[in-house]
């Protein structure tokens, strides 16, 4: 049974990341192997099997923050954010549509989704606070701020990345994301 479902979440993985968060669950239940039953029987809607992709960006986000702000092998603090940022963006251009799809459970404050997203976040804001604490990051900026500046870095991302020739989404967010942070670093 749980296998099942970890087989149902890493198919939807590959094949919203082919197809964008718009992909049908036949597609899902057919790369998994698995019958729509099966699919319908662990995610009744598409919106829970989206949820459950997003919970596990989430926890993957939140513990990579844990790790890069743990104190034994921790990279400079402004190292440890950028890294992070980059992550997240990564995160969010790998399945087109995937958070917009799921916007209001995200914000509901009760779900285990928005929970989660809570999690990964002040998981976020702790590498931020390392960094202002450095004096490499401004003083005013604020996480919910970043991460906004990070979306749109994503979203820029993956339109730029469908216009311009032999540049792919991951490189164009890398040099969004430089110029970025060189304007929020203090002087």
């Amino acid at each position: 049974m749980r296998r099942n479902r970890e087989w149902l979440l890493a198919a939807a993985r590959a094949v919203f990341a082919e197809k964008g968060a718009n992909a049908s669950l036949y597609d899902v239940a057919k790369r998994a192997g698995l019958g729509t039953g099966t699919v319908y029987r662990h995610f009744p809607t598409r919106e829970a099997l989206l949820e459950g992709v997003l919970l596990d960006h989430f926890e993957a986000l939140r513990v990579s923050a844990v790790d890069l702000a743990d104190a034994s092998a921790a990279p400079a603090p402004d190292e440890a954010l950028t890294e992070w940022l980059r992550q997240f963006i990564v995160h969010l251009t790998e399945y087109r549509g995937l958070a917009a799809e799921v916007m209001s459970v995200l914000h509901d404050g009760a779900s285990s989704l928005s929970l989660s997203c809570l999690e990964m976040r002040a998981a976020g804001a702790a590498l931020l606070c390392r960094a202002q604490q450095s004096g490499t990051m401004r003083a005013d900026l604020d996480m919910s701020t970043l991460l906004k500046l990070a979306n749109a870095i994503a979203l820029t991302a993956e339109q730029t990345s469908g216009h311009a020739a032999g540049q792919n989404a991951s490189h164009a967010a890398d040099d969004l994301l430089g110029y970025l942070l060189d304007g929020l670093r203090r002087r």
